[in-house]
């Protein structure tokens, strides 16, 4: 039987990548200017009229996926004789996964010829991603279901998040910060380093004074953590309407690091960018543990 990889769009890859490996999203929504809009890679909003419409004041709130739109997700494939994997945005970060959990348990009473698996990936934008990779280039192993799973399983805890964002007042919208440090941060340029822990919440670990200070910063913990000093890896990297630093630091990471295989830099879609914001670099790689 064949395996259906299935993520959503909160994995930040390039529609390009999930085509040419076969991979099926579903998009989250959110709403700006009284308008919703599906978080589809950039084809409902350009990144650029995303980022300067927050940039000027307009506040983007975020939705999770219904059960009913898991439910026309997951039947297509269903239907077609594919066993499925969805690979979900981390359930610390939003409902989305328990929304799909719920239809999975629906679909297989209505399918019990057919395998379901949802995944809390306990990721977040290009980690998810990251894991959708791994898992696509694992897919090509023709596992069984059951290894197919185990494999991802084994995988999530080992993929790394570390970020860093521009302006403090965008996780303070989130509840991340409190009022008085968003604003003392703003004043003094205090940076926050963040990560993903192993329950796939956002931790701030750090504060770094000035811009360049926080990217140095989070190369640093990527040198603590990485696993065999990046030999053979793909390392991502996402950007909040920041392509110019997301270069600059992949640049420190080719130099630190001249054994990783490749880096993929890519944009942090509308549902990610509501909550950090414009000048968002965030760098994600395989340690030994997060």
């Amino acid at each position: 039987m064949s395996i259906k990889l299935l993520t959503d769009s909160c994995c930040d890859l390039q529609h390009s990548f999930l085509d040419e490996n076969n991979i099926d999203m579903i998009a989250l929504m959110y709403t700006i200017e009284g308008n919703e809009y599906y978080d589809d890679f950039r084809i409902s909003m350009s990144a650029k009229e995303f980022y300067d419409k927050i940039r000027n004041g307009a506040v983007s709130k975020t939705s999770l996926i219904n059960t009913q739109r898991y439910n026309d997700f997951f039947v297509k494939h269903l239907e077609a004789g594919e066993d499925i994997v969805y690979i979900a945005f981390s359930s610390a970060l939003s409902g989305s996964y328990q929304s799909a959990v719920i239809s999975a348990n629906e679909l297989r009473e209505r399918y019990p010829q057919r395998r379901i698996a949802v995944i809390d990936s306990r990721c977040a934008s290009m980690g998810e991603g990251l894991l959708v990779s791994i898992a696509a280039q694992k897919l090509e192993e023709k596992p069984s279901f059951n290894e197919f799973i185990k494999y991802i399983e084994d995988t999530k805890p080992k993929i790394c998040h570390w970020f860093t964002v521009d302006d403090l007042q965008y996780l303070y919208r989130g509840g991340r910060v409190s009022s008085f440090s968003a604003a003392l941060g703003t004043m003094l340029s205090i940076k926050p380093i963040l990560h993903v822990d192993d329950n796939g919440r956002l931790v701030p670990t750090s504060k770094e004074k000035g811009r360049n200070a926080s990217l140095i910063a989070i190369i640093n913990e990527m040198e603590s953590s990485i696993k065999d000093q990046g030999k053979n890896q793909t390392v991502m990297i996402s950007h909040g309407d920041s392509i110019d630093d997301a270069n600059k630091v992949a640049d420190m990471i080719k130099k630190k690091f001249p054994n990783i295989k490749d880096i993929v830099i890519n944009m942090i879609g509308p549902v990610i960018g509501s909550h950090a914001g414009p000048g968002t670099i965030a760098i994600f790689y395989l340690g030994s543990k997060r």
